[in-house]
């Protein structure tokens, strides 16, 4: 399958965010290996966490943007409510 007829809009900010979200982790090994406070630990693997997570989420909107309109096509503003309560509650995974 061609890699550029999958490629959404978002996937290269994705890309960077989980760039920056393994730097970041290959960090927290380090401070492991060097007994940092567990707090400290903690809270930057919370912050890569979050990243990996919202990574994810943007991933998932982005691909119900792109390929459900496409599936969808033009629909009755009724029927439309029921697509876009559906791409809302994504928000929430």
């Amino acid at each position: 399958m061609d890699e550029q007829a999958n490629a959404h809009r978002t996937h290269t900010a994705i890309v960077k965010r989980l760039k920056r979200a393994d730097g970041h982790l290959r960090g927290i090994v380090e401070m492991i290996e060097a007994g940092r406070p567990c707090l400290d630990i903690a809270q930057q693997l919370y912050a890569v966490e979050k990243a990996i997570a919202q990574a994810k989420r943007t991933l998932i909107q982005d691909h119900l943007d792109h390929c459900l309109e496409d599936v969808v096509g033009t629909l009755s503003k009724n029927d439309r409510r029921s697509i876009d309560e559906f791409k809302d509650i994504t928000k929430y995974l």
